[in-house]
């Protein structure tokens, strides 16, 4: 009985500890500007509409959305991720609709870019239906990079926007430290210490 009542009286005091371990800091009241804006500076400032303002930015303009939250240098690098695919879709697209006319031409028994002067082709009708069918695929695969990169940036946009908020104290920090023990030199120890700021 009496390993009970000590056992009750750790829980409760333990879970009394625990619940004034941290104050919130939206009830903080400052008694005057210079405490706010102390307590401003210290904290950030969430704004529940900065993670869709970068979103819809980026959807208006790709790396817009990056530029809104302060991180000039992944601008250039959506701008090159974007181009990649557009160039490639232009170069098959291009030999697609060539590949598509000489098969049209020579299926209806006209002259294309591919007749030699002799009357003989350089490309067979299998071959010019195979080109099309490789570069039409090739198209759409560049098509569908290109809109993942799309989406991809407006996605890191918002996660980046909503990351940016975030409290990022020193007291949130993590720092390890390695305590040498001046008793026992030829055999470390190694222990894990938690310390808690309030």
């Amino acid at each position: 009985m009496f390993l009970k009542k000590i056992i009750l009286v750790l829980f409760i005091a333990f879970f009394s500890a625990n619940l004034f371990a941290q104050k919130d800091a939206t009830n903080v009241k400052a008694k005057n500007t210079k405490e706010k804006r102390k307590i401003q500076e210290a904290q950030g400032v969430y704004n529940p509409l900065s993670p869709s303002k970068a979103a819809f930015y980026s959807a208006i303009f790709p790396g817009m959305g990056q530029i809104y939250n302060k991180k000039y240098w992944k601008a250039p690098i959506i701008w090159g991720a974007l181009a990649v695919p557009t160039y490639y879709y232009q170069i098959n697209n291009s030999d697609y609709k060539r590949y598509r006319r000489a098969y049209k031409l020579r299926k209806n028994g006209l002259q294309d870019e591919f007749t030699l002067d002799d009357g003989s082709t350089s490309v067979s009708l299998e071959t010019l239906e195979t080109a099309q069918k490789q570069l039409r695929e090739n198209r759409d695969m560049s098509l569908l990079t290109g809109v993942i990169i799309y989406i991809l940036q407006i996605v890191e946009a918002s996660v980046n926007a909503h990351l940016l908020q975030f409290n990022t104290d020193d007291n949130l920090s993590f720092k390890p430290v390695l305590i040498m023990d001046p008793i026992r030199i030829e055999t470390p120890t190694v222990g894990l210490t938690i310390k808690y700021n309030f």
